[in-house]
This record gives structure tokens, sequence and C-alpha cells, in this order.
């Protein structure tokens, strides 16, 4: 698990990657019932599942993933939310088109997820985050670095609607450098979210 500071918003960050995720429908039912219940029930259980659940395939790299935090962080800050939580905001802010149930759909977990990415922003070190991943999601805790290795290519580039991309086509054969390239419109897409939603 990793912490980031922004310390502009107030803010830490609490991000994990779950490799080999067993549970992926039982979360989602967990996630979809905690908007539903009423009372302290529901208050505890949407407390257990108070994070941004994200396909781990459709990242394409560290910076990718903190942008969509960052902006997430910045409509927060401006008073501009356009979905009801930071972490559903976070969500949407991965999405290229401004469709919160799409941005769910192809971000949010799945039953077919088996990578998972786990964020949690707060104003407060909390200690036991991890402790509260882990109690959700059955999988292999494993280091952020290892984003890249569950990304699904194909997949981003048919969301972001790259297949055409001139720039892809003109390195066809350097699979290093098209990454590259996806990684960097894929990161200035979310960085533009707001300026053009």
């Amino acid at each position: 698990m990793e912490a980031y500071h922004y310390s502009q918003f107030n803010a830490v960050v609490y991000v994990a990657k779950f490799k080999e995720v067993k549970n992926a429908d039982a979360v989602r039912t967990r996630i979809v019932k905690a908007a539903t219940v009423v009372g302290s029930d529901g208050d505890a259980e949407r407390d257990a599942v108070n994070f941004a659940f994200i396909e781990a395939k459709l990242i394409t790299s560290p910076l990718h993933l903190q942008t969509a935090i960052y902006q997430a962080l910045l409509s927060e800050s401006q008073g501009s939310l356009r979905t009801k939580t930071i972490h559903s905001e976070i969500i949407w802010a991965l999405n290229p088109t401004n469709n919160i149930s799409e941005a769910i759909k192809l971000f949010g977990v799945s039953s077919k997820t088996t990578d998972l990415i786990l964020v949690h922003v707060t104003t407060s070190h909390i200690c036991d985050v991890q402790q509260k991943m882990s109690a959700i999601v059955e999988g292999n805790l494993v280091p952020m670095s290892t984003i890249a290795e569950s990304t699904s290519w194909v997949d981003i580039k048919k969301h972001y609607k790259l297949n055409g991309e001139l720039a892809l086509k003109e390195v066809s054969g350097d699979e290093t450098l098209q990454r590259s390239i996806i990684d960097n419109v894929v990161v200035s897409t979310v960085a533009m979210k707001c300026v053009t939603a």
C-alpha cells in the first residue's frame, strides 16, 4: 500500500493493488447493498466500503491513477463534484466520457475483475486502512509498481478510442513506445477532463 500526500488539499490518499482477486462479485454486491441500507447498519457498511474500487486492467501507470485522484481532489476543493463522493469522482475522472454510469461499469469492480486497485481519500493518517482493504478484498496485495503488469492495452485503446491513432500506427512495431504514447494520451485526457466537461 502507498500513501500520497496532497498538502494543498489537506488530504492523504491511500492506494493499494490486489492481484488474483477471488471475490470481485461479492465486493460489487456489497457496494451496491451499502448504498441502499438505512440506519446505523447502513452507515457502518458504507464506512466499510468507503473506497474507490478500480479495475486495474484499465490503468496504464501510477501517473494515470494519480492524475484522476488529483482531478477529483481539485473538483472537491472547488465544490464542483459531478458525482456523490470523492471516490466515485475518481472513477468518473478516469472515464473518457462524462457518463458516470458508464464510468462505474468500465472502471469499477465487476464480476470479471481479477486485479483491483483500492483508493481511500481522507484528511488524516489512518493506521487501519490496509486492514480495512484486506477485510473486503480476497486477493494478494502487491506493490503499486506492478500496475502495468495488469494493464490490458487492447481495452485501453478501445475505451479511449485510440485504435486509429496515427502516432500509434507510426510505431506499430515498437510495443514499448506504443505503450508510452498510449499512457501519455490517457493521462492527458484525464488531466483535461475537468476543462472539457
